[in-house]
């Protein structure tokens, strides 16, 4: 089974991407977050998940561990394939899905092409113990921690959290952000950003 797929890019489609690895050229099925961080010509990483069966042989392609993460948690969801999976990470980014799972957003959900409203209340309910955190369950409260500007924050470290980010630079990075009249959405993106800067 492939962990990752590291190569060149030769191809790219919609929500398709070639990546060559030793002349072998690789179809894989791409979000749209993954393909936008992808150049034709240019080395890339891709984590794979196979999904194998009796007609094919099918590889989905994810930029990061964390989107892998999530999709994996979608196929867990009762009643939504590998097609469905593709479609919701193509409309919401990683953290626009958890935020939309921890605050049981379904209109969010619902923009994916294929997922109705009882859909999106099945997945927010059958994950939000797993990505779902209770706003009061985070402590803000520690002399370590970012002085609470309500829940956004609280949000938004939970979120980060989710996207695998260790609790002490989750607090120095808001701690350097004016998040102040931030929506949760706009904290993580800032956040993020600063994270990939260093």
């Amino acid at each position: 089974m492939f962990y990752y797929l590291n190569g060149k890019i030769t191809i790219l489609d919609t929500n398709l991407a070639v990546i060559d690895c030793g002349g072998v050229g690789y179809g894989c099925h791409v979000t749209n977050y993954t393909q936008s961080q992808l150049r034709v010509g240019e080395k890339a990483k891709l984590y794979t998940y196979c999904n194998i069966r009796e007609d094919a042989f099918d590889i989905y392609g994810f930029s990061t561990r964390e989107e892998l993460r999530l999709f994996e948690l979608l196929l867990g969801v009762n009643g939504v394939g590998t097609k469905a999976a593709v479609a919701i990470l193509s409309a919401l980014t990683p953290e626009q899905f958890t935020l939309a799972i921890m605050t049981g957003d379904e209109r969010s959900l619902t923009m994916a092409q294929g997922v109705g409203k009882k859909s999106a209340q099945r997945i927010i309910l059958e994950l939000k113990d797993t990505l779902g955190h209770d706003v009061q369950s985070v402590d803000l409260s520690t002399p370590t921690s970012v002085p609470s500007t309500g829940s956004h924050v609280a949000l938004a470290t939970a979120a980060l959290a989710e996207l695998g980010y260790a609790q002490h630079d989750i607090t120095r990075v808001l701690k350097k952000l004016q998040v102040e009249n931030m929506s949760t959405e706009e904290i993580v993106r800032q956040a993020l950003r600063a994270m990939v800067s260093g």
